[in-house]
């Protein structure tokens, strides 16, 4: 499945919901989220209107290692 064009951060944001992730803090226009599931981890998430696709890329990548699944299985499950 392709990454979506037009996704905000925070829709994106929103989406990451499911599995834990809540706003700890702002900064300027950067998020970050943190879950408690499958141990602590953080991410860091651009407050744009519309996010590059390398940087949804990496951020999906990110959460996908934390949680030991298949990026494209995260893909296919948030979008």
């Amino acid at each position: 499945m392709k990454l979506p064009r037009e996704i905000s951060g925070k829709e994106l944001a929103g989406l990451l919901k499911r599995y834990g992730y809540e706003i700890t803090r702002q900064t300027g226009s950067h998020m970050r989220l943190t879950t408690d599931q499958k141990g602590v981890h953080h991410i860091t998430i651009p407050n744009h209107k519309s996010l590059k696709i390398g940087t949804l890329s990496s951020i999906l990548s990110d959460v996908a290692v934390h949680f030991k699944m298949d990026k494209s299985d995260l893909i296919e499950e948030i979008f």
